[in-house]
């Protein structure tokens, strides 16, 4: 299976800082790639020097072959990113907001917006504005607009962060539905360990800046004798 994207001896720093450690991972070609850890373990910063956000300290990253310090365009032109504090534009109805996404995206407008409308599975709700949706319809919009352009790699923080079981449910299907219909590489950041065992086809549990453990959810479990990727953290940093 082909390397989508190619993580070496990754460092950030933010003045005194230092928000990654060295990290290093591979994610294959239309493999679902979780990284889970608390909250400022540095999930976010790895995604957005992926994402050509931000600029490494020290080390490497390729998306498909693309350097993202030295061809951030080509890299952009690939993947899509979704924040965890995106948003949409109040005023726009959900169908106004994915066509101008579109056209701002260079994306097949028509196909992109049935392509995105189907995703969201908001149906009619589509017509209506955005500041008239609960938030898990909004993040079910801005998931649809990530991936409506069938981008080659998706990044996506936090996707059913704050979501009740229902909204959040749903999100995670579309994931998964979306990556067995188009063969998506996606990379998904969630403090949530439980959702990520549903989800992932190998996860890397990130602590401090650093990985302290990769591999497949039910190989973690078996490796520690947990019950779930929660226990299986607590155990390897200590708390349990």
């Amino acid at each position: 299976m082909n390397t989508a994207v190619d993580v070496v001896g990754l460092g950030k720093s933010f003045g005194s800082i230092r928000a990654l450690d060295g990290v290093s991972f591979q994610i294959r070609e239309g493999e679902v790639y979780g990284l889970i850890g608390p909250n400022g373990a540095g999930k976010t910063t790895t995604l957005r020097v992926i994402s050509t956000l931000i600029l490494p300290t020290s080390g490497s990253v390729s998306v498909f072959g693309f350097d993202v310090v030295r061809q951030p365009d080509e890299v952009r032109q690939i993947l899509s990113y979704l924040p965890e504090e995106a948003g949409a534009y109040r005023n726009l109805s959900g169908y106004e907001y994915l066509h101008f996404m579109a056209k701002f995206s260079g994306s097949d407008t028509r196909e992109a917006i049935e392509q995105a409308a189907k995703i969201s599975g908001l149906g009619d709700r589509l017509k209506d504005k955005a500041k008239t949706y609960s938030k898990g319809m909004k993040r079910r919009l801005l998931l649809a607009r990530a991936l409506m352009g069938k981008p080659r790699l998706a990044i996506l923080d936090e996707p059913a962060s704050g979501l009740d079981v229902l909204h959040a449910y749903h999100i995670r299907q579309i994931i998964k539905n979306y990556v067995k219909e188009h063969g998506v590489t996606v990379l998904l950041s969630s403090h949530n360990m439980l959702e990520v065992e549903y989800l992932c086809d190998r996860v890397a549990l990130v602590n401090k800046g650093k990985i302290v453990l990769e591999g497949k959810p039910v190989d973690l479990k078996t490796q520690y004798d947990s019950q779930n990727l929660e226990e299986v953290f607590a155990k390897v940093v200590g708390y349990a």
